[in-house]
C-alpha cells in the first residue's frame, strides 16, 4: 500500500530544499554574469516588480553624496584615487611635447598633434597618482604645464 504524505510532512522536505537552494553572494553574481542580456533584463522587471525599486533611482542616489563634497574639499583631495592629467599650455618646444604624449599615451603622429594644438586637454584619464605624477613630470621636462585633476 503507497503511503501517503500530509501537507505537514511535505514542509519539512520544502525548508530543506530551500537551504540547499540558498547561493552565497559570489555564487549569485557568478550566476549573474553568465546571464545573456534578455536574461538579466528579465531579472532586473522583476526585482523592479517585486521590490519597489527601480533601476534609474540607484545612480541617482550614489550622486546626492558627491554633491556635498565642494563644502569639504580638502580631505575628498587626500582620499582620491583616480586622477586626469591636463595638458595646459604647451610652450616653447611642440614637438618634444607631441613626442611626450605619443609615449604616454600610445596615439599616433597625427592624434598627438591634434592633441596638443587643442590644449588645454585631458592627456590620460583614471590614472594613480603615482603615475599621474609620473606623467607630470615628463611633460615639464619638455616645457609643457600640466594639471592633476
Amino acid at each position: 500500500m503507497p503511503k501517503v504524505q500530509t501537507n505537514e510532512a511535505k514542509e519539512p522536505v520544502k525548508e530543506k530544499k530551500e537551504k540547499e537552494i540558498k547561493l552565497t553572494k559570489e555564487q549569485f553574481f557568478e550566476h549573474l554574469d553568465n546571464l545573456t542580456v534578455l536574461e538579466l533584463a528579465d531579472y532586473i522587471k522583476e526585482f523592479e516588480e517585486r521590490y519597489g525599486v527601480t533601476a534609474a533611482a540607484a545612480p541617482i542616489a550614489m550622486a546626492a553624496p558627491g554633491a556635498a563634497s565642494p563644502q569639504g574639499e580638502g580631505p575628498a583631495e587626500e582620499a582620491k584615487s583616480e586622477f586626469t592629467v591636463v595638458l595646459k599650455s604647451v610652450g616653447d618646444k611642440k614637438i618634444n611635447v607631441i613626442k611626450t604624449v605619443r609615449e604616454v599615451t600610445n596615439l599616433g603622429l597625427k592624434e598627438a598633434k591634434d592633441l596638443v594644438d587643442s590644449a588645454p586637454k585631458p592627456v590620460k584619464e583614471n590614472v594613480t597618482k603615482e603615475e599621474a605624477e609620473e606623467i607630470k613630470t615628463k611633460f615639464e621636462a619638455v616645457g609643457a604645464e600640466i594639471e592633476l585633476q
